[in-house]
């Protein structure tokens, strides 16, 4: 690619934050407005976590340059088991986060059929429908699905850009003063009880370096970029979320389930809010869309390198991996089962903890990574010792957020995460086996073989 054809710094910014700036954010209101505006801070420190993350990961990308992505990083470090381990763990939250964008949909649609909201059981019946349906829109195969993701995740950018510019002439700072911490929490606890719901709305930042050829200078750019897009993002989600605290009273904005909407229709009219939440609704479908079909070939990818079992590798002619699509619904399926709660807001927050403690998982691991490829890269002792602080605070960044996460999340996450080494067992010998040279592979009925234990 000619250098003239090639992405600058600004276009590589604004790339990154819209990328992060999809359907994870507009459920969140209402979930932080249960804290209170205190919870703003914990925008800040995931800012500045999210940004070493950023970092960290397109240092990987520039001193490592095997494909496999995170999953090829952790291996550096780990072995094998840990590609295996970074791929399962990612796809389990990716599956674990359609369930909550597919809850974010149900949750603004119930504003005009109030049905959906009326029960958990409602709910949860909507929440699977809507994975069945863009499960079902995606057998065509992949030629429009990117295009119509890419289309409807500007009726959420939009609303929250907008809102981040202009809601500040209805701003009431008495509003904003009464709904600052309801509760009495400590600052600590405040953060703590926000975290995860805040990182939610940056997972995603790791593919910011994916396309690093088509970037001019990309050893400054892309790094550059990756800061830049996260502060970028941080900004519109710090000033949407602030001015809205001061716009809806906490109380009546705690409680609902299309935060945006509520708020468009306080700052204009009930038509204006309904045509936000609207909006909001086509581009949940549509992001879900995208991922459903992104993590059938994630699914298929891992197959194809032989990590995951060869069914997820069948395609149609359409080049559709239909058979992985049915089965990776029919796990969110079950994760939706499995979360179901008293309302719509608690039922989301257990969903995204969860999606949070996996996908931070392969973070860590991928993140423990470049300490092992800046050695092998050979790189100077400034850029190790800036690289090795920035990891660091990634680190314990990430750590942070498993903690926020809270306890049944983590419990759950464990199993889930412990569950992949078993997985990994019957895969493991092929591993191995590829790895020895064919001379030296004992046969089976070899005499130096050991006796099995009765």
């Amino acid at each position: 690619m000619s250098s003239n054809k090639k992405m600058g710094l600004t276009q590589l910014t604004i790339l990154v934050a819209v990328n992060m700036m999809g359907s994870g954010i507009i459920m969140l209101p209402a979930n932080l407005a249960q804290v209170g505006a205190i919870s703003m801070l914990s925008w800040a420190v995931t800012a500045v976590g999210s940004m070493c993350i950023a970092y960290a990961f397109a240092q990987c990308g520039f001193f490592c340059s095997r494909s496999g992505g995170m999953s090829a990083y952790a291996e550096e470090a780990h072995g094998k088991s840990a590609f295996f381990l970074c791929s399962y763990t990612y796809f389990i939250s990716l599956a674990i986060a359609n369930v909550a964008i597919a809850l974010t949909c149900v949750g603004y649609a119930a504003e005009f059929i109030p049905w959906l909201s009326a029960s958990p059981i409602n709910t949860c019946i909507g929440t699977i429908a809507i994975l069945m349906i863009t499960c079902a829109a995606n057998f065509g195969g992949p030629s429009l699905t990117g295009k119509i993701a890419g289309v409807t995740v500007w009726g959420v950018i939009i609303p929250v850009a907008g809102l981040s510019v202009i809601g500040w002439f209805w701003f009431d700072f008495d509003t904003f003063k009464m709904a600052w911490n309801p509760h009495n929490l400590s600052m600590g606890n405040a953060v703590s009880s926000s975290i995860a719901l805040t990182l939610w709305a940056f997972l995603g930042m790791e593919s910011a370096c994916a396309n690093s050829d088509a970037v001019e200078n990309p050893k400054k750019n892309v790094p550059l970029a990756c800061l830049f897009g996260t502060a970028g993002a941080a900004v519109v989600y710090i000033l949407s979320t602030g001015v809205m605290q001061g716009i809806v009273p906490n109380a009546e904005l705690a409680l609902s389930t299309s935060p945006f909407g509520l708020v468009f229709a306080h700052m204009f009219n009930p038509t204006v809010g309904m045509i936000v939440t609207v909006l909001a609704v086509i581009a949940c479908i549509g992001s879900l869309l995208g991922w459903q079909f992104t993590i059938a070939q994630v699914s298929k990818a891992a197959s194809d390198a032989n990590l995951f079992p060869s069914i997820f590798s069948k395609v149609t002619k359409n080049d559709a991996p239909i058979v992985g699509m049915l089965i990776i619904t029919a796990a969110e399926c079950v994760f939706s089962l499995m979360t179901i709660s008293p309302n719509l807001s608690k039922q989301f927050e257990a969903v995204v903890n969860l999606a949070v403690f996996t996908n931070v998982v392969p973070y860590i691991l991928a993140l423990s990574g470049l300490i092992v490829i800046m050695r092998k890269a050979q790189v100077t002792a400034a850029v190790y010792k800036r690289n090795l602080i920035i990891t660091m605070v990634a680190i314990t960044y990430s750590f942070y957020g498993l903690y926020a996460a809270g306890t049944e999340a983590v419990f759950w996450g464990a199993l889930v995460t412990v569950a992949g080494y078993v997985f990994y067992g019957f895969k493991a010998y092929e591993f191995e086996r590829k790895s020895i040279e064919p001379s030296i592979v004992p046969s089976i009925n070899d005499e130096h073989m050991p006796t099995a234990i009765a």
